[in-house]
């Protein structure tokens, strides 16, 4: 058994299998714990498997995961389907609804044409119906997301990246299975690495913070945090949340959602993976000097000025070994409205009131 959080170990299931819930998010139902995301098991980079379905675990204390298999299964069967597993599923998100009493999930696909497929439950551990298998909300492109409810007005909100461009908000209709047509766009830039990805939204003393990662692939870069009055904005940008981060990687990881604890005053929890442990062993990785060459590196790959030749080894490293990928939970403090994220090798959340 698991008695604390320890970020960027290899973490196991009560069953003594790696946990395969990446690019995932927590929701509570009752008492219970379900943390779910892209089951990389059959994701060795050594073919065209990007995901095997989404997988979801349970648990009562954070600590200790018991397999509850996997809820939305890959169609290995149907090419065409957004659940095919060379589809490149991403990020699932779930939200209850209360008017319909339902769960309704978003997938990010990146196929041929980049949409969201988006599902509805009565239970959440499903099974699942499809509801749409290709949208794009608001005619717009698509991307690393976020999805949210807002706990005053029931309003649910779609937090996307549009790829390489800008992050935007749009509101969900009643039943938050698309938008309403309403959006704003934030945080423009013109290419990677600067361009913002991986878009996390909380809510803390009435403020919208949205933590960002910039666009270097698998390859870990320095996060921003933001607040705003609204979900709208404007956002005011608060810099890099990550203190002491020498490596400028957001300590090798990649935020994808934050929980909050339903059973704690103020606990907020970063959730990340870690795409490429193995980062932290290259060279200049902890002065920054690694980061800085694969940030030019990208910036190089992305100027339209120059003229940038994509290697077989450029090629390989866009396919990854993920079904060994790790994951770095880490408890956020404020001080006053600025969020701050601090290394800990170890930590509990019994420390907390």
């Amino acid at each position: 058994m698991y008695h604390s959080i320890t970020p960027g170990r290899v973490w196991l299931d009560t069953d003594g299998n790696r946990i395969q819930a990446h690019g995932g998010s927590i929701i509570t139902v009752g008492d219970t714990f379900y943390w779910y995301g892209e089951n990389k098991e059959k994701t060795t980079g050594k073919d065209h498997i990007w995901h095997w379905g989404v997988r979801c675990y349970s648990s009562k204390d954070l600590y200790n995961w018991k397999n509850e298999g996997i809820i939305i299964p890959p169609d290995p069967e149907d090419t065409s389907s957004p659940l095919h597993p060379a589809a490149m599923m991403d990020r699932p998100h779930i939200i209850y609804n209360e008017k319909t009493k339902k769960y309704t999930v978003w997938l990010k696909i990146m196929g041929e044409t980049p949409c969201f497929a988006v599902l509805t439950v009565d239970s959440i551990l499903g099974p699942y119906m499809m509801v749409n298998p290709r949208l794009n909300p608001c005619g717009l492109e698509v991307g690393d997301f976020d999805l949210q409810v807002d706990p005053e007005t029931k309003k649910g909100y779609l937090i996307s990246q549009k790829s390489h461009t800008c992050i935007y908000v749009a509101e969900l209709n009643e039943e938050y299975t698309d938008t309403t047509g309403t959006y704003t766009e934030h945080f423009p830039h013109t290419a990677p690495p600067e361009a913002r990805e991986a878009p996390v939204h909380f809510i803390r003393n009435g403020l919208h913070y949205l933590i960002t990662s910039g666009t270097t692939g698998y390859y870990s870069n320095p996060s921003e945090a933001a607040k705003a009055a609204d979900w709208n904005g404007p956002y005011e940008m608060l810099g890099d949340p990550h203190v002491d981060d020498s490596s400028k990687t957001s300590f090798n990881s990649q935020i994808t959602s934050v929980f909050r604890h339903p059973g704690k005053k103020d606990l907020h929890i970063a959730l990340a993976d870690r795409w490429k442990p193995e980062i932290c062993r290259m060279e200049g990785y902890a002065t920054g000097e690694y980061s800085d060459r694969i940030q030019e590196k990208f910036r190089r790959i992305f100027d339209p000025e120059v003229e940038f030749v994509f290697t077989e080894e450029d090629a390989k490293d866009m396919k990854i070994n993920s079904s060994v990928s790790d994951y770095v939970w880490l408890p956020l403090k404020f001080d006053g409205d600025q969020v701050r994220i601090e290394w800990r090798d170890e930590w509990t959340i019994e420390e907390y009131e």
